[in-house]
């Protein structure tokens, strides 16, 4: 019983991980006041019949704070990427000078601040709910094992265990987004 309990407590952090790393995965490509390479994860070009990431065929820099250069292994991807750029809709158009492509990211005005921050929001309640799916689901486990003879005061301490994982990793969400409201807000 003890094993099952142990596996039930460890299952639900790493379910609750994985909800951090993909929250924070999901943040970092919302574009705060500077560019970053991972504004571009998530698009894809159509590299030999096969649908491959852009860094996986060209080379994406940081120019300055504001501009973004691909520059790609092959010269014939740069109208493929250019139309997956367009077709990804981040708000910026590319400009191809037939060698590479440049993302200049116009400056954030305040109400784009507070609408990219409410999509960051957006994340972090998803997150939270996906977390607090995961401690549900744990403690119905726990209960299906009190049902086959696990003490009720085993039960009890494991639900609460479960409920403290819940809280450090609902309070790391709110520790990410606040992070991002502080990097979206400074000018």
């Amino acid at each position: 019983m003890q094993e099952d309990l142990d596996f039930i407590i460890d299952d639900t952090e790493d379910s609750m991980k994985k909800a951090i790393n993909h929250l924070e995965s999901e943040i970092v490509k919302i574009r705060a006041g500077k560019v970053s390479p991972n504004m571009l994860d998530g698009i894809t070009v159509d590299y030999y019949d096969a649908p491959t990431p852009i860094g996986q065929v060209a080379n994406i820099t940081v120019q300055d704070a504001r501009t973004l250069t691909i520059q790609p292994w092959e010269k014939k991807m740069l109208a493929q990427i250019d139309r997956a750029i367009m077709g990804a809709n981040i708000g910026v158009t590319p400009q191809n000078d037939g060698v590479q492509i440049r993302l200049f990211m116009p400056p954030l005005t305040e109400e784009r601040r507070k609408e990219l921050f409410k999509k960051a929001s957006g994340e972090g309640e998803q997150a939270k709910v996906a977390i607090r799916n995961i401690r549900r689901d744990g403690i119905e486990q726990i209960k299906k094992l009190q049902k086959d003879g696990l003490s009720e005061d085993i039960a009890k301490g494991s639900e609460k265990t479960i409920q403290e994982i819940t809280d450090k990793y609902i309070a790391l969400v709110e520790k990410h987004l606040a992070a991002k409201e502080k990097e979206m807000m400074t000018i």
